[in-house]
């Protein structure tokens, strides 16, 4: 090894502890931030929730989309087969994109939600007025009970995109290296399961967007 040169394995997890150690503190100073002009975490997480269900409607829209040019591209016989891969490439990395956009959006919904619910507890032990404290004790338990009721749903619908896109990419990538129209006609053959694993992707997604939204009523009582 030469002298200088720290190993690749030392640098990423310096540079893990670094995000790990930083990120907090700079989401504490933005929330800090933000009170300090009249926004509080319940208005970010009300914001983020929303954002998170418009990536999902985005999404949902993107792989019934994908799907729709996936039967279009490989049931029209003929045409130059390098198009329709670059056709389902298109399709898959866009799906692709949306998935990912979808995770950092329930990621920043969990990050201040975990600050609300923290703030929630811990101000608990500030009240004089027993029955005040009481009765927001028990909004926070109903709060916290909803919100993991919508994250759960948020979850189990990202978790259904993973292998709707290894579907995607084995189909692409079979293609890719198959430009034929044998390889055509054996990706057509695995259309039916496809369908069946996005409309199964669709309908949680929609329980998902339904759960947010509703959570987003609770945060306005």
């Amino acid at each position: 090894m030469m002298r200088g040169i720290w190993p690749v394995t030392a640098c990423r997890f310096i540079l893990l502890v670094l995000v790990t150690v930083l990120l907090p503190a700079c989401e504490s100073a933005y929330y800090g931030a933000m009170e300090k002009v009249g926004v509080h975490k319940r208005d970010i997480l009300a914001e983020r929730i929303e954002t998170a269900r418009d990536a999902q409607v985005d999404a949902k829209d993107q792989f019934r989309s994908a799907l729709e040019q996936f039967l279009a591209t490989v049931s029209v016989d003929g045409g130059e087969l390098q198009k329709k891969y670059e056709t389902l490439n298109s399709a898959f990395e866009d799906s692709r994109e949306s998935a990912e956009t979808v995770r950092q959006r329930i990621e920043a919904v969990e990050s201040v939600a975990e600050a609300l619910f923290d703030e929630w507890q811990d101000e608990l032990a500030l009240y004089s007025d027993g029955s005040l404290k009481r009765d927001s004790e028990r909004k926070m338990r109903q709060t916290r009970s909803r919100y993991r009721q919508m994250l759960t749903a948020m979850h189990s619908a990202e978790e259904k995109m993973a292998p709707v896109l290894e579907t995607f990419q084995d189909q692409v990538l079979y293609l890719k290296h198959n430009l034929n129209a044998r390889a055509i006609a054996a990706i057509k053959t695995e259309f039916g399961s496809l369908q069946n694993e996005v409309r199964v992707l669709i309908t949680r997604m929609e329980s998902s967007i339904k759960e947010a939204e509703a959570f987003i009523d609770t945060l306005s009582e």
